[in-house]
């Protein structure tokens, strides 16, 4: 008797230990989610919206813009997390990266837009739907930013983008964009889309998210920003969100933590 209750432990025991696995299904047990705010430095009164937004938003500042410089210095004494919003390809203008120019034109080029956006803890692009695409520049600006201390965000633009996997090549710190908030400018589909960044969180543990100061935008922002932590998500700073991650890529960006 005695030898069968130590067999039937045994393989219940074993039972257990086969049946473990199966709880790697089960979903994230945080859900956290990132805001960056782009193309800031342009006007005033939607600076100082986006500057009032509760919580650890990530202002995205580009460079050729009138109040660039101001406004990163008022972002960094409200502590806040400020990043160069570097044009790139299409975008033109003095400081835009375009895929002809020379790795010294694109060097000096990053180094005046960073002049103008003091404090940038890491950059994001602007646009570059064509500049993210080229290898030899972004394996460039990836081990630059290495070099530098600082950051980058792919916003995502093109399928084509090499940047944030030349950037997990070299283990430089970065994440991805998820959810663009406001391609359609209309309340409802601003809020489904921040419903769905809030779903997605949800399955996968994390969400980056970026909008833009539109007027509607912030009006969105300003009403349900203050129900996520009542909806069991966890608003956390970008370079939080960056050591959640760990480099590792999303199951929309790549498979299995590795950047297509």
């Amino acid at each position: 008797m005695r030898i069968l209750c130590l067999l039937l432990l045994a393989f219940s025991i074993t039972g257990a230990a086969h049946a473990a696995p199966a709880e790697t299904d089960a979903k994230p047990a945080k859900a956290y989610l990132s805001l960056i705010i782009d193309d800031l430095g342009q006007n005033p009164e939607r600076d100082s919206r986006t500057l009032a937004l509760p919580g650890p938003v990530t202002l995205a500042i580009m460079p050729d813009t009138p109040h660039a410089t101001e406004f990163a210095r008022q972002a960094h004494r409200a502590r806040k997390t400020v990043m160069l919003h570097m044009p790139m390809d299409p975008a033109t203008g003095p400081y835009a990266w375009h895929p002809d120019l020379p790795l010294p034109e694109l060097e000096s080029r990053l180094s005046a837009a960073l002049l103008k956006v003091p404090y940038a803890a890491g950059i994001n692009n602007h646009m570059g739907s064509r500049m993210t695409a080229e290898p030899v520049a972004m394996t460039w600006l990836m081990e630059e930013l290495q070099r530098r201390h600082m950051f980058f965000v792919d916003s995502r633009t093109s399928a084509k983008t090499v940047a944030a996997a030349q950037a997990q090549r070299i283990g430089l710190a970065s994440v991805s964009r998820d959810v663009f908030l406001d391609d359609e400018r209309t309340a409802e589909a601003i809020t489904r889309q921040l419903q769905s960044a809030i779903r997605l969180a949800r399955k996968q543990g994390s969400a980056v998210v970026i909008g833009h100061p539109y007027p509607v935008t912030l009006d969105v922002l300003e009403r349900e920003l203050p129900k996520l932590k009542a909806q069991g998500i966890e608003w956390i700073e970008l370079r939080e969100m960056i050591g959640q991650r760990g480099n590792k890529a999303m199951a929309g960006h790549g498979k299995d933590g590795t950047y297509r």
